[in-house]
């Protein structure tokens, strides 16, 4: 059940359906006997985004803690990394998210953080899944005073703002800049605004305000066209996007033109070298991450580290390498110097500096963009297949794809990766040429569907 249940960023499903008021409450009552710590009353962090289906779990949820003992320390909306920041800074002993991230409005999620304000590790899901499908285990509840309560943190967003803002030394380092922002109908409505505000940077904000059932819908960093039309309309120096809860930040240049994770990742990491503040000279990035990106920062003497796609992963390896940048093409960046899990709002803050410095110097954003990396053309097809794992170890397939890499040389690459939660096997090839890409794919998809359709 633990594996169903716990996916690669928590519990994630159709609101009411899938993800239940029942579960919430069992999930409450499971981390108030696990994540204890020795208190008697443990504490748990509760945030949560926009979405309609919020308040119920978050009610069912906080109940749940409360019946086991524990306090519920409740920060309203707020970022995900609001609470992934204020678990450890509260002296809580775990925090959870009610957000279902990028996704539409009708799905929402429960992303646990440890006291560490790390996401929990695997062994301890499995855990926390098995005692969820075993009733006993929950049963014996605490009476009398060792009943929990339930605390607001009246000051949650402050302090998160504060703790990004302290990124940026100086009274305005912002002053001059002109910054759109799309927060998506989200968890940053009050926040990433009013940290440029205050930073000195002229805002124009879009899609703030939030009904509960306009979560990313048409706007965020999943649908750029708004933030693209008030760029172009505008006189801007960048535009900035966030998903659902903040965790993720797509950028557009003073054009409209995007600037997706790997390119706003290549950015920041020559700034911190050239700060003398990038550990080791590395980072961590995907199997996905664009083959241009991989050599831009090989040629600036910065070592590549990759992990499998999904940022826990990416933390994995960030922490057993001792580096301190690590993200993916979707936007989503971390930081572990500042934060301990994708920060939108530090990533906007990094960024942000870049572009006003640029801007000091006579440039802008799409010139440094350019000069940074060029991005190989990538073709990507979902192909259907009876067993997604089987292509692992089929002799034509792996045949074919070492005569495809053979043809393609140094000049691309290709990569084979079946679908964690459909019956889908993705195909990617990347090539200095879009035709060379699309050929190798085209090849590739032929003999998967042949062996395995």
């Amino acid at each position: 059940m633990a594996q169903k249940l716990f996916g690669t960023d928590g519990i994630r499903g159709l609101a009411n359906v899938d993800l239940t008021p029942e579960l919430a409450f069992r999930l409450g009552m499971a981390l108030g006997r696990f994540l204890v710590g020795g208190r008697t009353h443990p504490r748990f962090v509760i945030g949560r985004d926009t979405r309609r289906s919020g308040t119920m779990l978050e009610s069912a949820l906080v109940a749940g803690i409360t019946a086991a003992g524990g306090d519920a320390l409740l920060a309203g909306i707020v970022p995900t990394p609001a609470v992934a920041f204020l678990v450890p800074e509260l002296g809580a002993n775990g925090g959870v998210v009610i957000s279902a991230s990028h996704n539409p409005p009708e799905y929402n999620g429960l992303k646990v953080f440890s006291r560490e304000g790390f996401k929990l590790p695997d062994e301890l899901e499995e855990r926390i899944g098995a005692a969820l499908e075993n009733t006993p285990a929950l049963e014996g509840r605490p009476t009398g005073t060792a009943v929990g309560r339930i605390h607001l943190i009246e000051d949650a967003a402050e302090r998160y703002l504060a703790h990004d803002m302290a990124l940026l030394e100086g009274a305005r380092p912002l002053a001059g800049l002109r910054v759109a922002i799309d927060c998506g109908h989200g968890a940053s409505g009050q926040t990433t605004p009013a940290a440029f505000e205050r930073l000195g940077a002229e805002v124009t904000a879009i899609n703030t305000d939030f009904s509960g059932d306009d979560i990313n819908v048409d706007c965020g960093s999943t649908h750029l066209e708004p933030l693209r039309a008030l760029v172009q309309a505008g006189d801007f120096d960048l535009g900035l996007a966030h998903d659902g809860d903040a965790d993720r930040l797509l950028a557009v240049d003073e054009a409209g033109e995007l600037l997706d994770g790997d390119q706003i990742m290549a950015l920041v990491a020559l700034d911190l070298k050239a700060r003398g503040e990038l550990a080791g000279d590395a980072l961590v990035a995907t199997v996905m991450s664009n083959l241009g990106f991989v050599r831009a920062m090989q040629a600036a003497g910065i070592t590549v580290h990759q992990a499998q796609v999904g940022d826990r992963y990416v933390l994995e390896l960030m922490r057993a390498e001792g580096l301190i940048v690590g993200g993916e093409q979707s936007g989503h960046i971390i930081f572990l110097k500042h934060n301990t899990t994708g920060d939108g709002l530090l990533t906007a803050l990094l960024l942000a500096r870049i572009a006003a410095e640029a801007k000091a110097a006579g440039r802008t954003l799409s010139d440094l963009a350019s000069a940074v990396m060029q991005r190989y053309p990538q073709v990507l097809v979902n192909v259907e297949v009876r067993d997604r794992d089987a292509a692992a170890d089929n002799a034509a397939i792996a045949a074919e794809v070492a005569a495809v890499t053979a043809a393609l040389g140094d000049e691309g690459r290709v990569l084979l990766r079946a679908s964690g939660t459909e019956p889908l096997v993705r195909v990617m090839a990347e090539a200095a040429r879009e035709e060379a890409a699309r050929e190798a794919v085209d090849r590739l998809v032929a003999v998967v569907r042949a062996e395995l359709g």
